[in-house]
């Protein structure tokens, strides 16, 4: 079945005609700073700027997989786990969103997904599906998770600390059990969902939601492995293990186990960083990386400029992912910088003061999605939301417990499908998926976790006392 070549705004286009909007929209309000055209034109280097950690670790993180793919090592696993799981390749998208929503509800997993795109799409092309399956076991997986945050030191954590620094009580238990009714009901619901949609493209190719131009990019980036040609070789093997422990390292680096009361990593894991496992962040994720990448060159007999040239070509392939997630912090630069943020959160807690339970959780819930938009940090708009809701909610005798989830909750929908999120737009462009066919995608489901999450979240604030 052909489908038409529709016209799609590219990533860049979609990200600068957000922040040209949103700087038109602090001229219609006098209560807010006029975005300048100096601070227009800036937003996307002071952005480059917020976000230049991400943006380090995802160019290494591109220089590794070129040093990887060059082995061709990730071929032959991939193709070697497709043989394996034939017949039962949607246990695959299973297993893979249960824990990546893990990492989301535990420790906040969002911007390190980038580093599963090229090995997840380049599995679920093998395995009969397309990108859009490899997007969303990822993106939703973790999304969910995040969603559901239950010890998530940057979403859940920081409103806590929030609601402590202003004297208010609340029950780390309740966070919780709410949490995890939230996870596990949206994890659920998008199994089911990409389930439904990845046997259907398995069943027949034509159902794919992806453009002509989309298919032909899935083809040239994932599809051109010869699986049946690949021999497994002891240099394989052994690229293919430092491959894995690369990841199950990164993992292990970025859970603060320190907050479980786990000190088994403290003190003796920092010898190569200077920082213990839990404690790394993306300076350290960068380095280790760039260290794994050179180990498998040397593994693989590479020279020295073979092993510079392939990492090369890695960074080359994933420069535009840094450049989208730079421009896409720039909107959020652009808020912080006119203030209209915090003129968007002062005019609604004036309007959510004195409201019914059954209203005040709904409303609050709208509240975050539209905060979010204009913040797409969690740990951000914690920092920003909670000084002023919590407070709030104390006063009008409503649960904190349920304010923090509602807000886990709510930004935690909108930075499945905003623009101004890079992990959304950084990961798309990985898979080589455009926004308008993630959000044509998603959009369903996005409906039918808003509503089950609002229906949560109203009955746990006329509950919850």
């Amino acid at each position: 079945m052909a489908k038409k070549k529709g016209v799609q705004l590219s990533a860049f286009s979609i990200l600068f005609l957000i922040i040209i909007g949103l700087a038109l929209l602090t001229w219609v309000f006098p209560q807010v700073d006029n975005a300048s055209l100096a601070t227009v034109v800036m937003a996307p280097f002071n952005g480059f700027k917020e976000a230049i950690d991400v943006c380090i670790f995802i160019l290494l993180l591109g220089g590794f997989l070129g040093v990887v793919t060059k082995t061709g090592a990730l071929d032959a696993g991939v193709g070697s786990l497709v043989k394996k799981l034939k017949g039962n390749e949607t246990l695959l998208i299973v297993v893979l969103m249960v824990l990546f929503s893990i990492g989301g509800t535990t420790y906040g997993m969002a911007e390190e997904t980038v580093a599963f795109y090229v090995l997840i799409c380049s599995t679920m092309v093998a395995a009969g599906f397309d990108t859009t399956v490899g997007v969303a076991t990822i993106m939703l997986g973790a999304g969910v998770g995040v969603l559901g945050s239950t010890v998530n030191p940057f979403a859940v954590g920081v409103a806590l600390d929030a609601l402590k620094e202003k004297g208010i009580q609340y029950n780390s238990g309740t966070v919780i059990l709410l949490g995890s009714i939230l996870w596990i009901t949206a994890l659920l619901a998008a199994i089911f969902y990409v389930l439904k949609y990845a046997n259907k493209v398995k069943a027949e190719k034509g159902s794919t939601i992806l453009s002509l131009q989309e298919q032909n990019d899935m083809q040239e980036h994932f599809g051109h492995a010869n699986f049946d040609n690949i021999e497994f070789t002891s240099k394989t093997r052994v690229t293919l293990i430092i491959f894995a422990i690369t990841f199950i390292i990164m993992v292990i680096s970025l859970i603060p186990w320190e907050n479980f009361g786990i000190t088994i990593f403290k003190g003796w894991t920092s010898f190569l960083t200077g920082t213990s496992l839990g404690e790394w962040y993306f300076a350290e994720l960068s380095m280790w990386f760039l260290l794994s990448g050179i180990l498998i060159g040397i593994v693989n007999g590479f020279k020295e400029q073979e092993i510079i040239d392939s990492f090369m070509d890695g960074v080359k392939d994933i420069l535009s992912v840094v450049l989208i997630i730079a421009v896409a912090r720039g909107a959020s630069v652009l808020m912080a910088a006119t203030k209209f943020d915090t003129f968007i959160l002062n005019s609604a807690s004036k309007a959510l003061n004195g409201l019914s339970p059954i209203i005040f959780a709904p409303a609050s819930y709208v509240l975050f999605l539209v905060l979010s938009f204009l913040i797409p940090s969690t740990s951000g708009l914690a920092s920003v939301a909670f000084p002023v809701l919590g407070p709030l909610t104390a006063a009008l005798k409503y649960s904190p417990e349920v304010m923090v989830l509602i807000f886990s909750a709510a930004s935690g929908v909108i930075n499945l499908i905003t623009p101004t999120s890079g992990v959304v737009m950084g990961g798309l462009a990985t898979a080589r998926v455009q926004y308008t066919t993630w959000i044509k995608f998603v959009a369903k489901l996005i409906a039918i976790i808003v509503v089950m999450d609002i229906v949560i979240l109203t009955v746990a604030m006329m509950i919850i006392k």
